[in-house]
């Protein structure tokens, strides 16, 4: 594991490059969540890396813009140029592995920057693999801002009733900052913007949706996408990791059954 700066000097990202013991022409960019979900998953795709780089295939940990290691405040990140941030990682991999085939994984929101990405057409990757994908941007920040709350109470011996009082009145309401991570004025416009219409997959490349098989919005989206004759399919995934809070006691930090499954899916 080799950690780096890339990119350009005015938006330097950090990585982590996991070069493959055996080259197969095959190498994965992680579009890593974002927020409290980038910490709680950050050990799960430390070891999804290590196994990829021992099966042949050489794999790019990153850091957006104003996240994690990288350059940048919190409230500096904004979607559009988290998508952007993308297509320097796919690039940066590009050169330093020359593979033929670069596969992008992406989980929650990063696998919403994916599909933003990959329509650009700034860079091609031959397949995504996108998990639990974020595509309904409000929905997604109102769960934020309960989760947020439901924290608050459990970290406090007296709760203040108030919170959920906000909550239930005020669309704004903890929305600066969400469980510890500062957000932007623009990126809650860009989220609440965010609807599947608006992620529209392209035909270049193969996309399979690893989702619950209770997420009917996931499941929708893939067949509207599908009936745009786009290469996408559905592929029903459950899984013991919870995104915004530690395992249960009897659950591991890394779970076996997501991790070869998600092993399987890239080398599909």
């Amino acid at each position: 594991m080799t950690p780096m700066l890339f990119g350009p000097a005015s938006r330097q990202l950090f990585g982590l490059f996991h070069a493959a013991e055996r080259q197969n022409g095959l190498a994965v960019v992680i579009c890593a969540p974002l927020g409290q979900e980038a910490v709680r998953s950050h050990r799960f795709f430390r070891v999804l890396a290590d196994r990829l780089a021992r099966s042949g295939t050489s794999t790019l940990r990153f850091d957006y813009y104003g996240s994690g290691d990288s350059p940048g405040d919190d409230t500096d990140g904004d979607l559009e140029g988290w998508r952007r941030d993308i297509c320097i990682a796919h690039e940066e991999l590009q050169r330093r592995t020359g593979a033929r085939r670069i596969v992008w994984l992406g989980a929650r929101l990063g696998a919403a920057l994916a599909v933003m990405a990959a329509k650009s057409g700034r860079c091609d990757p031959s397949r995504l693999v996108l998990w639990d994908p974020i595509i309904d941007g409000a929905r997604y920040l109102d769960a934020l801002r309960f989760g947020h709350v439901d924290a608050l109470e459990r970290s406090f011996c007296v709760p203040d009733p108030a919170w959920r009082r906000r909550l239930a009145h005020d669309n704004d309401a903890f929305v600066d900052e969400l469980f510890g991570f500062g957000m932007s004025p623009m990126l809650r416009q860009q989220l609440r913007a965010l609807e599947p219409r608006t992620l529209q997959l392209t035909a270049l490349h193969e996309t399979v949706v690893l989702a619950d098989p209770e997420d009917q919005a996931a499941e929708q989206w893939v067949r509207a996408e599908a009936s745009r004759h786009m290469p996408v399919e559905f592929s029903p995934f459950q899984h013991p990791l919870i995104w915004t809070s530690d395992p249960h006691p009897n659950n591991a930090m890394v779970p076996t059954e997501a991790l070869q499954r998600l092993l399987a899916e890239v080398h599909e």
